[in-house]
């Protein structure tokens, strides 16, 4: 049984940081791409920021661009998201997702395995 489970999130000032992370298990990940999404009250899920789990190629939502760092740990099964110059527009609900093609990337529709997500709440 494939699972994703999310952790990391809590309250944080403006301008503070926090790490996300995603403990995957149940299959091999190796040749997925996996992805953090984020959805705030009343707005659709976006795309936020993803890895090639083979190759540690990153892309990220210009929103969070130089802000964001998405990786991955090969050895715990895991992928980060560290969230640094965090502001109040930040504050969602954060999902780890798996995808195993690259052309949809962007598409939450399109992904397979999803977390429960974790709540960030960011103060001004």
């Amino acid at each position: 049984q494939v699972q994703l489970v999310e952790s990391g999130g809590g309250l944080v000032q403006a301008g503070g940081s926090l790490r996300l992370s995603c403990a995957a298990s149940g299959r091999t990940f190796s040749n997925y791409f996996m992805g953090w999404f984020r959805q705030a009250p009343g707005k659709e899920r976006e795309f936020v920021a993803a890895i090639r789990w083979s190759s540690a190629y990153t892309w990220y939502a210009d929103s969070v661009k130089g802000r964001f760092t998405i990786s991955r740990d090969n050895a715990k099964n895991t992928v980060y998201l560290q969230m640094n110059s965090l502001k109040p527009e930040d504050t969602a609900v954060y999902y780890c997702a798996a995808i195993d093609e690259m052309t949809r990337l962007y598409d939450s529709r399109a992904y397979r395995y999803w977390g429960k997500g974790t709540l960030v709440t960011v103060s001004s």
